[in-house]
């Protein structure tokens, strides 16, 4: 289907006032956004326009039953400095899962796509071009109908905006096991990327980071003995040479990098298996010298190469090294800008500017 996307630029770019070498994290935004509205069971109006502020009711539903969903993405350039999309359809369709869970209507995949591309064309100069740096975007949606009442919303608005971002991660990483609080268990919302997911993490992220951790490993929520995830990953392991992943059981993001992490290991010859791993399970095999690395995999992180893992006031020794965590993370960015071929067709080039 073809969208007309009216666009409406800024006067005066703020790009040249960024320091590319020292970007700060979550703070820097890009000159424009993409936004679009939902009312009387439709979407209309997409626009790009400046980035500014939104005129919120405070009975807006999202801010009292937390209807409010949103995606995780990167802009890269390739060698001819052409901006590079990586699977936007995979977080298109993952967005309309979470809106499904949600109880939100679904956004049309077509213009989520096209949307984005519409914007980072717009936007390109503000792609950082370190190696591991990237334009971070961030589609969102939420309910914006002023009403105090238990039931969906009939209005939302849907939003793509961008920010320059560097390596999140720059060296090993400490997790923290935890065995009191829960992020998500089977029948929740734990498979959707919802705002409160990551509200409900704060809390045990910093009693991990005062212990000396950077993020929380999250068990299950019946017997806190099932891995599932990371605070803003999902996680690997590699033991005797295989690879293993928790599988995803309604409490575990399907991440998208995730599911290309699994594809190239197997490109790449490893055997991976999908299946439930107990926090012993990783003990014991670092006890029997056969934990060879783990990971951590997410939009946000890249691949994040885990040191140790603290659990009550034991620490379990993972690696010291990562040799194929580092270099599934190289032939990743390498696809992504452009530098080796995609045998997946995971990457849209944006070949030009489209305004």
């Amino acid at each position: 289907m073809s969208y007309n996307i009216s666009i409406t630029q800024v006067e005066q770019s703020k790009v040249n006032e960024l320091d590319f070498n020292n970007i700060p994290l979550g703070t820097t935004f890009t000159d424009h956004m993409f936004i679009c509205e939902y009312a009387d069971g439709q979407w209309g109006e997409p626009r790009i326009q400046p980035l500014e502020l939104i005129p919120t009711h405070p009975a807006a539903m999202a801010l009292h039953y937390g209807q409010a969903i949103f995606e995780g993405m990167k802009a890269t350039v390739d060698a001819e400095g052409n901006p590079m999309l990586f699977r936007a359809d995979k977080n298109a369709a993952r967005m309309n899962f979470s809106a499904d869970r949600m109880g939100m209507p679904n956004f049309p995949e077509d213009l989520f796509v096209e949307g984005l591309k519409q914007l980072v064309a717009l936007e390109q100069s503000w792609i950082p071009p370190q190696e591991g740096s990237a334009l971070y975007l961030r589609p969102f949606m939420y309910a914006d109908e002023p009403f105090i009442g238990m039931r969906a919303a009939n209005n939302y608005k849907f939003i793509i905006m961008a920010s320059p971002a560097g390596p999140f991660f720059t060296k090993r990483i400490k997790l923290y096991a935890e065995t009191k609080f829960i992020r998500a268990a089977a029948g929740g919302t734990g498979e959707a990327k919802a705002a409160g997911n990551y509200a409900a993490a704060i809390r045990p992220t910093e009693i991990a980071k005062s212990k000396g951790y950077d993020q929380v490993l999250w068990l299950d929520a019946v017997e806190h003995k099932y891995i599932q995830e990371v605070g803003t990953m999902n996680i690997f392991f590699k033991i005797d040479g295989k690879f293993i992943t928790p599988e995803r059981d309604g409490a575990i993001l399907d991440g998208i990098t995730r599911m290309s992490v699994i594809d190239l290991l197997r490109h790449k010859g490893f055997e991976v298996t999908e299946r439930p791993i107990t926090i012993d399970e990783i003990r014991e095999a670092s006890q029997k010298g056969i934990l060879e690395e783990a990971f951590g995999t997410g939009t946000a992180v890249g691949i994040a190469y885990i040191q140790e893992i603290g659990i009550d006031n034991e620490t379990i020794h993972v690696s010291d090294e990562s040799p194929v965590g580092l270099d599934v993370n190289n032939t990743l960015n390498a696809i992504k800008t452009g530098k080796i071929e995609d045998p997946f067709n995971w990457m849209t080039k944006i070949e030009s500017k489209l305004v």
